[in-house]
Formats: C-alpha cells, structure tokens, sequence
C-alpha cells in the first residue's frame, strides 16, 4: 500500500507560543486537528503520514517523533480515538505530540514514539454534526439486525433539540423507576428486593421497521474498538462478521508487525490498567486461549501503575473496565507481546453524599460533580412528546447529554495532558537498554586472545514480557560477532538470547585469532543495539 506522506515542511497552523494560533474552547474538529498534526509535521524529527482512509473517506493519520536511526531504537506507541465518543483520548494523543515537541524533543534522540491520534475519525465527526449521539461504528453500510435492510431504524430526535438522549415511557410492564439518589433521572427496579418497574427506558427513537425493537439498526457501521483478533466478539453489532475487517484496523495491524520496535502501548480509551492494575489469575493463565495477563507481566503492570499515581493528580480509577471483547488494549498485550497500558485520562472523581455515602450509579455520582463544579449545561430537561409507538402512553424525552461523561470542559485538558505527557515520559526513561560492561580482554599463546564481556539490560523493564517470550512477533536478543568462524576459536558468530530480566546480565566469551578489532553487536528493535568494539 502506497503510504501517503506529508512532510516536515507541510502546510499548518503555526504555532505561536507554544499554542495553536486560534483559540481553542472546545475540541478540535478533523479539519483542526489535521491542521495540528500538520504543524508538529514541519519538525525535522516528525513524519506524518496517511495509513488509509477509512469508508468515510478520513485520513488514519500516523505520527513518527523520531531521531537518527528510529527504526532500531526502542518506541512507544500512543493511540487515542479508539472509540469514536472518547473525544479526550484524541486530544491527549495529539497535546501529547504538540508538548514532546516543544518541551521535550531531546528524548526523541533515544525513544521513538508512533502516535495514532484518531482511529475512529468517521464516529469522531457525529460530536460535530447536526445530530450529536455518541457514535462507536465507521461510515461502513451494515445490516446490523441482519434483516435485509441497511440501517432502516436508527435514533430519531424526538424534541429536535440536536442531541439523542433517552425517553422514558410510563409503563407498568417497565423495568425502570425514578432514581432516589436524583429524581431527574432514572434507575433499574431491583426486583429482588420487592421494587417495581414504572417506565420503559430506552435511547430516543422510533421502531422504524415494526419489529418490536428500537434503534437496533442504527446509520454506523464497525466499532475500531470491536475488530480485533482477541476475543473477537463474533455476532455482536458493531463487530463485523470477521475480526480487522475494516480499512484502518487493517492498516494499523499492518503497519505494527513492520515495526517491531515497539516495546510498549498506551492507548487512551475506556480501558484502564494504569490507575488500578490488572490482577492474575491462574487458572486463565493457564487457559490454551489466555485470558489472563501472565505473572511476571502483572508485577511490571503493577509498577508502571504506581509511577501513573505518582505523575497523574486524579484518584484512583473505580470503575472496573479492564477491557471488552474484540478491544485493541488487549490485543495489543495477548496477541502482539507488548506491553500495553490503556487509560481514559480523566473520571468522574468519587463524590460524597450529605450522609457522607456513595452514590450507586455512575449518573447520578457525575450530576453531583457537575453541580459542585457549577457546570449546567449537562442535561436535558425531560420534555413531553408524541410517539406513534406508544399512542395513550406519557413520554418523555431528556437524561444527560452525550459526550459530557467521558470528556471533560476544554479548559481541563491542557492541566491533564500535560500530566499525561509526563507520564508517557517516565515510561520511556524506563526503556530497555543494553550496555556491555566488564570488559577483559587477554593474550593468550599462538596469537589467540580471550574476550569476556558482559552483556547488561540496565533497566527495571525486562527486555521481553512474559507474554513477548511466548510470542514469535518480539524478536529475541540476537548477538553477532565480526569475525569468521576461522577466526573464532571459541564463541557463537550468531546467538540468540529470549530476554534478559531487570539489570540482568549475560556474560559472554570468545576466544579470538588474530589482530585487528573485534566487533559485536548486541539487541533486538525494540532494545535497541549495543556495539563493543576490541582492539585484539
């Protein structure tokens, strides 16, 4: 596939202070955004390029930060817009790029960073359009019900207020009932403790093609976040029939098993292992298909969560998202050996009731937060109306309005970011990196020298993940020597090391004929090489 590239000297939006010249108060639209990614491009250490376009005809944009021989050195790779209403998670991808440049460039003479800012641009668009829902599926025609027919029942703007929320439907056969945590909304019955339902409680539309269902077949077609191999979630919507089915998961996969430099992910999304890290289990472990992040992996997953406390200034992530079928956080983990850590970059902090509990339902936690906050502009107020579904019957249409549970106001993200920026930098410190130490080198008779050395991971990251060594797509630690094997008396021209642990060290040995200099060269892509050169 022929890569479209733009270069360091591309058009963009110039960068005044630091800051993009027009004032930002809200997200950045695609046109903006490629304007941005445009003007970090004109650094001599960036490369952007289009790995495809997705169904929508939008650029899947790839951002290369790197110095010198990038291809050997160890990356990182960021990934944000993996779900399409996770506006945020584009942002600190591309804040991520703005600030390294401008703050930390020097890092980029050790590091690579591959940064994949928008995965999902076809859904990212519906935050921007006439009608605003929180889009996850591409610009792909689907038969989402598998009746025949393409989308025939999407969400309909019942109040014409430009937004799709919910509608509540008063109905004894309800399975809802009116929260008492906040009589504006609306919470599950228990019927288990004797509670009875009083509405219907569904996404705001019409059963369009009479099927007693609604919505079922909306106008998006695959979810990015869907599509890939782990634990494809077969039959489900949003999925696809097969896993990387669509253009950009496609391209992205490709243009990850061509750079197997990289040694870890961060990917902002749902997902989180960083805030609160991943426990293992045994028995999954086990599993011929693992569904359980390996031992040894749990322990460095463990650690980088406590430099992510450390750096990040929001309590502990609560909700417990660890990952969904199809997901790409995982993937990157079971089915490509990395690691992989994966955020949402900011939450609803845990707010206190007057009798100092908690609230139940993650609803009515954030409408407390957004009234201590003074932020009214966050629901839509319940509103009558006619519905040629439910003739007789009261309904509603309002709840909370798209988008403001998962992306903070505009004039909270450069504070997050920046603290993002900082922690992704911690993780590069943390890089694995191969030094040869202890050097001896000894004369022996008829011309023969002895060549022992030391070969040192100087890192607390091992060179591979428990899972990387399972893994044929981590290349292991190859060793080569210059000299024939007439010249080598004793040693390996060529080996092949699995890994090396935390400040671990091999030590090797040769025995050499002759003079001259004696060369080896020791690392992977994603360790990065060591040289060491002897003056026999």
């Amino acid at each position: 596939m022929k890569l479209k590239i733009i270069s360091a000297l591309g058009l963009g939006v110039v960068l005044g202070l630091g800051h993009p010249a027009w004032a930002q108060d809200d997200y950045s639209s695609l046109n903006q955004l490629n304007s941005r990614l445009q003007t970090v491009a004109r650094n001599s250490a960036a490369e952007l390029q289009s790995l495809t376009k997705t169904e929508g005809g939008k650029d899947i944009w790839m951002l290369r930060l790197g110095k010198g021989d990038h291809r050997n050195k160890p990356a990182i790779a960021v990934t944000g817009g993996v779900e399409g209403y996770h506006l945020l998670g584009v942002e600190l991808a591309v804040q991520f790029a703005e600030k390294l440049i401008q703050e930390n460039e020097g890092l980029l003479d050790n590091t690579t960073f591959y940064i994949f800012p928008n995965m999902s641009p076809d859904a990212y668009e519906q935050y921007f359009s006439s009608v605003k829902y929180e889009r996850r599926g591409n610009a792909a025609q689907i038969d989402h019900d598998r009746d025949g027919r393409v989308s025939e029942d999407h969400y309909d703007d019942l109040n014409k207020d430009g937004m799709i929320t919910m509608m509540r439907i008063e109905s004894p056969m309800g399975d809802h009932k009116v929260s008492s945590e906040n009589d504006l909304l609306m919470t599950k019955a228990d019927r288990s403790k004797g509670e009875r339902g009083t509405h219907l409680y569904m996404m705001e539309g019409v059963d369009r093609d009479k099927d007693g269902q609604f919505n079922e077949d909306p106008e998006e077609g695959i979810a990015f976040n869907k599509n890939l191999t782990y634990k494809f979630p077969a039959f489900e919507p949003l999925a696809g029939d097969i896993p990387v089915s669509q253009p950009e998961t496609r391209a992205l996969l490709d243009f990850l098993f061509e750079h197997n430099n990289i040694f870890a992910f961060v990917t902002f999304g749902p997902a989180n292992n960083l805030s609160s890290p991943l426990s293992y289990n045994a028995g999954d472990a086990k599993k011929r298909v693992v569904t359980s992040m390996l031992e040894k992996d749990v322990e460095l997953n463990k650690m980088i969560s406590s430099i992510y406390n450390e750096t990040t200034s929001l309590d502990a992530y609560r909700q417990d998202n660890k990952g969904t079928d199809g997901d790409f956080f995982q993937w990157a983990y079971f089915h490509f050996g990395r690691l992989s850590f994966s955020t949402p970059g900011w939450w609803i902090p845990e707010m206190k009731k007057e009798d100092n509990g908690n609230y139940k339902s993650q609803e009515s936690n954030f409408m407390a937060w957004a009234e201590d906050k003074g932020l009214e502009d966050v629901f839509v107020d319940w509103t009558a109306v006619e519905h040629p579904d439910f003739q007789g019957q009261k309904v509603e249409v309002g709840g909370i309005k798209p988008f403001v549970m998962h992306n903070p106001p505009m004039d909270m993200v450069p504070e997050i970011a920046g603290e993002h920026k900082d922690f992704i930098i911690k993780l590069a410190e943390l890089q694995p990196s191969l030094e040869f130490h202890n050097l001896k080198a000894e004369k022996l008779n008829n011309g023969l020298t002895r060549v022992t050395v030391d070969l040192y991971n100087n890192s607390p990251l091992p060179t591979h993940t428990e899972m990387g060594e399972r893994s044929r797509w981590l290349q292991k630690i190859r060793i080569d020597s210059n000299k024939d094997k007439d010249d080598l008396v004793s040693g390996d021209k060529i080996k092949l090391v699995d890994s090396l642990g935390a400040f671990e060290k091999k030590t090797l040995s040769y025995i050499v004929k002759g003079s001259g200099t004696f060369e080896v060269r020791a690392g992977a892509p994603h360790t990065g090489i060591a040289t060491l050169e002897v003056k026999l």
